[in-house]
C-alpha cells in the first residue's frame, strides 16, 4: 500500500528473509518484547528513521499461547504468558506513544476471541487476551485528548503457527506433568485436544485480519472492534448469555462437570 514498515523481528536473519518476499519498503528491526532495553532501541531506530515524516501507526501483534489446566500450569509460564501477551504490548505502546501524539497516529491492538470468551485449558491464554480488551479500553479514552483513536481486532481461529507451536508444546509438557493431572483432567484433555484439531481445519487465512488493519488504519472512521470470522461472532453471542447457561453449553459440548 506504499508505506514504510517497521517490522519487529526477533533475528535479524528472519528478518532480511521477510524483506527479500516483500519490498524494500520493509524495514526489519529487532524487537522482543520481553526485553525492555530492545524495546527502548526499536523506538529510537524508528525515531531517527523517521525524521519529519509521520508514524501513522502502531500494530502491537506479537503473542504465543500457554495452555493447561490453571490448577497446574506453571507460574512461570503464566508470568511468561501474561510479559508476552500484555505487559510488552504496554510497554511498546509507552515507548511509541510520543511519536504517535505528534501525528496523532493510531494504535491498532491484535487480540483475539478468547479474550471475550473463556475457554477450559486456555486460561493464560485468555487471561492475557481479556486483559488486552481492558487494555485498549483504556487506552482509548486517555487518549482521546490528543484524538489517538486506539482500535482492538478480536480474530477466531487464524491459520497462522501459533496452532502448530501450542500442539508441539503440549505434546512435549505431557509426558512431564505430574500423574495427579493426567488423572484429574485426563477426559477433558482428551475432548479439548479433539475439537482444537477439528477447528484447525476450519481456520481462516491471514488475508481476513490484513484487511481488518488496512481498514483500522487508514479508515476515517475505523471500527473500535473489528471481530473476524464465523467463530468469533457465535462465541460473542454465547457471552452474552447468562453465565450458568454459558457453563452447561460447554459441559455439555465436551461432556465435562457432570462428575
Amino acid at each position: 500500500r506504499g508505506y514504510e514498515v517497521f517490522a519487529g523481528v526477533r533475528s535479524m536473519k528472519d528478518g532480511e528473509s521477510l524483506r527479500r518476499k516483500t519490498s524494500q519498503r520493509l524495514h526489519p528491526v529487532l524487537l522482543d518484547i520481553s526485553k525492555e532495553e530492545q524495546i527502548k532501541a526499536a523506538g529510537e531506530t524508528v525515531r531517527q528513521a523517521l525524521g519529519d515524516t509521520p508514524l501513522v501507526g502502531l500494530i502491537n501483534n506479537a503473542g504465543i499461547f500457554v495452555g493447561g489446566p490453571l490448577e497446574f500450569v506453571p507460574i512461570e509460564r503464566l508470568r511468561h504468558q501474561l510479559e508476552i501477551n500484555l505487559i510488552g504490548h504496554i510497554a511498546v505502546c509507552q515507548a511509541f506513544l510520543p511519536l504517535l501524539r505528534q501525528t496523532q497516529g493510531r494504535i491498532i491492538n491484535i487480540g483475539s476471541v478468547a479474550g471475550i470468551f473463556a475457554s477450559p485449558l486456555m486460561g493464560p491464554y485468555c487471561a492475557s487476551k481479556f486483559a488486552m480488551e481492558a487494555v485498549s479500553d483504556v487506552l482509548r479514552r486517555e487518549l482521546r485528548p490528543w484524538n489517538i483513536k486506539v482500535i482492538l481486532l478480536e480474530p477466531g481461529i487464524i491459520a497462522t503457527k501459533i496452532w502448530q507451536k501450542a500442539k508441539t508444546q503440549a505434546e512435549e509438557a505431557i509426558p512431564e506433568a505430574p500423574d495427579e493431572m493426567t488423572k484429574l483432567y485426563g477426559p477433558l484433555l482428551d475432548a479439548v485436544h479433539d475439537h482444537a484439531a477439528d477447528v484447525e481445519k476450519t481456520a481462516q487465512s491471514p488475508e481476513v485480519v490484513f484487511r481488518a488493519v488496512i481498514h483500522a488504519l487508514t479508515a476515517q472512521r475505523p471500527k473500535i472492534r473489528y471481530r473476524m470470522g464465523p467463530r468469533a461472532r457465535v462465541q460473542k453471542v454465547i457471552s452474552w448469555l447468562p453465565d450458568g447457561i454459558q457453563d452447561r453449553i460447554l459441559a455439555a459440548f465436551l461432556k465435562w462437570g457432570n462428575r
